[in-house]
């Protein structure tokens, strides 16, 4: 997948169609809720089950692919974060691209639900260069419920990120992709091997450690996790220091969930040692966006002096991983 290029004009006229027609952007969530709740599925296009991979790979018309994957916590209120990004697809892309933030982007988007209670617990796209993204992020089901107990299934996408995905950026030129889960709740206390047998189908046998997980996905992914200022939990403790176990500084705490596709930009941008902080949130006021404030508080830890922020991670960085790629599943998570 990623092969064409976006069209901001293609991306006004669909939404200005849909507007027209009385149609909800996210038609496949609106769809399903009419439907009774044991035929609520995930669209087949971002169903896990079966999937071998999620590739992002160079083309002549894309020779250095960038792969950034976005996944949603689209439990209880975190359900609103999708519509907010799709409203923004194209100033997004605008930064990324014409700013020339990254090479060639190439979105995957997906949705994390809880594995335990929901009936759709993790969706997963395409890497898409053109306006298949956008069709693929308005096709997630935002199901809305979640478990009730202050956790969801994060631990569940970062293993299919870990396992079920490969790039081109990493394979040729060592380089890591990007992967923002935006959430505001902790991981369960265990990847649970039935989980991953009933959503994503892997054999696997044994229960996993969710620090395990998440350093493997680390191995190839620059990875960070968005709390907005969504629910009370933006100033849990726990959640918090949770994260902050697992991920240090990439724990981007922001203050207005209506920031966050900013935030994802000016972040990757910082990264790729495109712009430092000063010049990526002129950039936000530049495009007419009010977001600069608060992408720089966001960003503040990240983007300091020694804070481990900028430049691109290569081959060899980063945490040290669970199981190296290739080894088979069911024999190395029995």
């Amino acid at each position: 997948m990623g092969s064409g290029a976006w069209s901001d004009s293609t991306y006004r006229t669909a939404a200005a169609f849909r507007r027209s027609a009385g149609d909800d952007d996210f038609g496949y969530t609106a769809a399903t809720r009419a439907r009774p709740q044991r035929e609520w599925r995930a669209d087949p296009a971002l169903d896990p089950l079966g999937v071998s991979l999620r590739e992002a790979r160079d083309s002549a018309e894309h020779p250095r692919s960038t792969p950034i994957v976005v996944l949603f916590d689209v439990t209880g209120s975190m359900g609103q974060v999708p519509r907010i990004v799709q409203a923004k697809m194209s100033g997004l892309l605008g930064l990324l691209e014409r700013q020339g933030y990254v090479s060639d982007p190439q979105i995957m988007f997906g949705a994390i639900g809880d594995a335990d209670s929901d009936r759709v617990p993790l969706q997963v796209g395409q890497f898409e260069s053109d306006n298949r993204m956008d069709d693929q992020l308005r096709s997630i089901f935002l199901e809305g419920n979640g478990g009730g107990q202050k956790s969801e299934s994060y631990e569940l996408a970062a293993y299919f990120v870990a396992r079920h995905t490969a790039t081109d950026h990493w394979d040729r030129r060592g380089r890591k992709g990007y992967l923002f889960v935006i959430g505001d709740e902790l991981n369960k206390r265990r990847l649970e091997a039935r989980h991953v047998r009933r959503v994503i189908g892997d054999p696997v046998l044994r229960d996993l450690a969710v620090a395990d997980v998440w350093a493997q996905v680390q191995e190839r992914w620059e990875t960070f996790y968005v709390l907005p200022r969504q629910t009370a939990y933006y100033d849990d403790p726990q959640v918090n220091e949770h994260w902050r176990a697992l991920l240090g500084e990439r724990l981007l705490r922001l203050e207005d969930p209506a920031a966050v596709a900013e935030l994802i930009a000016t972040t990757i941008g910082l990264m790729e040692d495109s712009v430092d902080l000063d010049e990526g949130l002129a950039n936000l006021t530049a495009i007419g966006s009010p977001a600069g404030d608060v992408v720089g508080r966001a960003l503040a830890t990240v983007a300091r002096p020694g804070g481990g922020g900028r430049g691109p991670a290569r081959r060899g960085g980063g945490a040290v991983g669970l199981l190296p790629p290739g080894l088979d599943v069911a024999d190395d998570l029995a």
